[in-house]
């Protein structure tokens, strides 16, 4: 599903509207018997959604609406996603935050509790394992999210060390929260709408901010969080209340709020600037190169102390040797891996993300280059089917983020 979740959808689309129906099942229902459901899935199936393999999972890639209008949808009204593929877990333990800032960049003691931030879990050259956004509770209650395809490396990783952690007297457990599943309420009409089914005021939970609260009859995790650059929700509720959940919400949007599937979604979060763990993030990546030096909490710059520090904390000095970089181009929209040149035709970079913006309707990417030539304005020439189109070096966010903060 490299890169091409969004170009997925669109052969989806084009296939079904030509009646090819028995090719769009070999490309992605083949192995449907094996591939995990969401509790949501007949809810899915019932609304339209064309399901495709994801990571493990059977996911919506899109409904029946285009991917196209579902993105304009969300940022004009809302959109709601199932992404209980994602993985829910829970540390917990006097020594929490200290097991976990080994392992990751944030500087997770500073969070005040019911705060959180995006992180990075990186490996022992500062590559990047997994991002991940974290949660402290308590303090001695850390709540995070890791990605589908990362689910068993990630829960690997941290229980090998967790095990040698225990081992020398530190107080920490976990419990991964299987019994829950993950709804995603974005847009404009997210807030007023959950408004209506909890009696807390929404007004006063920021972005970033993590409160446990009744939802529709039910006790659920909200986070004021999400993958789209707008205002939103994530919502950890039990799963055998996620149906009830997802249709009150539909109910009380009276249909402006539109089930959303993983093609619309990729490309929201591409017009947000955000990476996509596999494509814009990987092992060999570190946080500085992927622009998120934000992420590294200033007393873990000065202090270091997890995996990696020593490589990150070089680069954070000297710079690093590559940069991530939005995009703007003409001609065919550009894919994963297509080779980035500069205007002499000398390789620079490659893309990691890129499609069509339906929002802007233009051509926009991210990727890697060289630094030095990384810097907004900067021309270069992107090769599609062996053609070089024209592209600038553009900054991200492309299309305006509107999260909640205090005024």
């Amino acid at each position: 599903m490299r890169g091409g979740l969004w170009q997925l959808g669109q052969s989806i689309t084009r296939r079904l509207a030509n009646g090819d129906k028995k090719a769009v099942a070999r490309r992605c229902f083949a192995t449907e018997a094996d591939l995990k459901k969401t509790v949501l899935y007949d809810f899915h199936v019932a609304n339209g959604g064309k399901m495709v393999p994801f990571a493990g999972w059977s996911m919506p890639i899109q409904y029946k609406d285009s991917i196209m209008d579902s993105t304009l949808n969300c940022r004009q009204n809302g959109s709601l996603f199932d992404v209980s593929h994602m993985c829910g877990l829970s540390l917990k333990g006097k020594d929490a935050v200290t097991f976990l800032e080994k392992l990751v960049i944030a500087d997770v003691a500073a969070l005040a509790p019911g705060t959180g931030t995006l992180t990075v879990f990186t490996n022992e050259k500062g590559g990047a394992i997994d991002d991940s956004v974290i949660t402290k509770v308590t303090d001695d209650h850390i709540y995070l999210v890791v990605n589908a395809g990362c689910r068993d490396k990630d829960l690997a990783h941290i229980e090998e060390h967790m095990k040698a952690f225990k081992a020398k007297g530190g107080d920490v457990s976990w419990h991964i929260h299987d019994e829950r599943s993950l709804i995603a309420l974005q847009g404009p009409l997210a807030a007023p709408v959950l408004q209506h089914l909890t009696k807390d005021d929404l007004s006063k939970l920021y972005f970033g901010e993590f409160r446990v609260l009744d939802i529709n009859g039910s006790q659920c995790f909200l986070t004021r969080t999400g993958y789209t650059g707008e205002d939103g929700f994530e919502i950890s509720v039990p799963s055998e209340n996620g149906v009830d959940l997802a249709k009150a919400l539909l109910e009380k949007s009276e249909g402006k709020i539109r089930l959303t599937g993983l093609g619309a979604r990729d490309s929201l979060r591409l017009e947000a600037g955000l990476c996509l763990y596999g494509n814009d993030l990987e092992q060999h990546i570190t946080p500085i190169e992927a622009g998120l030096t934000w992420a590294i909490g200033k007393r873990r710059r000065a202090e270091g102390g997890f995996l990696g520090a020593d490589v990150i904390l070089k680069q954070l000095g000297d710079g690093p040797l590559i940069r991530r970089v939005g995009f703007i181009s003409s001609g065919p929209p550009p894919r994963s891996h297509s080779e980035i040149q500069d205007e002499g035709g000398n390789n620079i970079g490659e893309v990691t993300s890129g499609g069509f913006s339906p929002c802007l309707k233009k051509n926009i990417a991210m990727g890697y280059v060289k630094s030095g030539l990384h810097k907004a304005g900067t021309k270069v020439k992107i090769i599609i089917r062996g053609k070089p189109n024209e592209g600038v070096v553009t900054k991200m966010p492309f299309v305006p983020t509107k999260y909640y903060k205090p005024s």
